[in-house]
């Protein structure tokens, strides 16, 4: 009788245990980002309405300026994706792609690769470039193709008119799409989508700048999955000034959005 006791006692004990009290703790690469962050910023905006903390989920965008970045820290912070500059034009790659595109993989941390357009550069030169440079990662957010006009560039201010700029983006993304087998986000910024026409370019989703007001009082009602919404972020784990972007859903909705993009 008291073996069987002693039986039952271990027993309740045993279900009296949390998964907390059996399972080992997680390591860091794996901690979870803060929801709903609220990041300093070194030139901040004063939201009327809209505010970016309204929303659960936040991330970065990332080139070669932003080096060495401590992933794991940012992470922790708050940030919870990165859009990682992969490409520009037809023949040139940023510096860092290979170490934010490994670095952010290695602290859980979900990533698209982005390519900035070039004006003198055919689409379907550039869209094999970036297929040249870019792996084709299942767990990768979809590809990113940034349009906005470049006048301080040094060999091409090219402004082609809004039905040249429509088809060029098609045949990129489609050519694109074709590789990856995922459909590809459109950054872009309230005069390039207002020069040439965007709010009739749809079935894509967009990443919209918006660094002095909410998407809604700048673009309408046009549809936004991201919204970038400062260019002068303080992010724990990256230097100097940063940009901040928001997903335009709860967390649930961003879950649901993950697993329907990252497989």
């Amino acid at each position: 009788m008291r073996r069987l006791a002693a039986i039952l006692m271990l027993t309740l004990l045993g279900a009296c245990s949390t998964v907390e009290d059996l399972s080992p703790l997680a390591p860091s690469s794996q901690t979870v980002a803060v929801r709903a962050p609220r990041f300093e910023d070194s030139k901040p905006h004063e939201w009327d309405s809209g505010t970016p903390w309204n929303y659960a989920i936040h991330g970065t965008d990332v080139s070669k300026y932003q080096t060495s970045v401590d992933w794991p820290t940012a992470k922790a912070s708050g940030i919870s994706f990165a859009f990682i500059k992969a490409t520009e034009g037809g023949d040139r790659f940023d510096d860092y792609f290979n170490e934010h595109w490994s670095r952010t993989k290695a602290a859980g941390v979900p990533r698209a690769a982005y390519h900035f357009f070039y004006f003198c550069t055919p689409a379907a030169t550039q869209a094999r470039w970036f297929i040249a440079n870019v792996p084709r990662d299942p767990s990768a957010m979809p590809p990113v193709l940034d349009m906005e006009w470049n006048p301080k560039s040094p060999t091409c201010r090219l402004r082609p008119d809004p039905a040249t700029v429509r088809s060029e983006m098609t045949t990129f993304l489609e050519i694109v799409e074709r590789h990856y087998g995922k459909k590809p986000i459109i950054y872009t910024s309230l005069d390039f989508f207002d020069d040439n026409q965007l709010a009739t370019f749809r079935g894509y989703p967009y990443w919209l700048r918006s660094v002095a007001g909410h998407p809604r009082q700048k673009y309408g009602s046009h549809p936004f999955a991201f919204w970038q919404y400062t260019g002068t972020g303080i992010v724990p784990g990256l230097t100097g000034k940063s940009d901040i972007n928001v997903f335009n859903g709860s967390e649930a909705a961003w879950n649901k959005w993950l697993r329907q993009n990252t497989r």
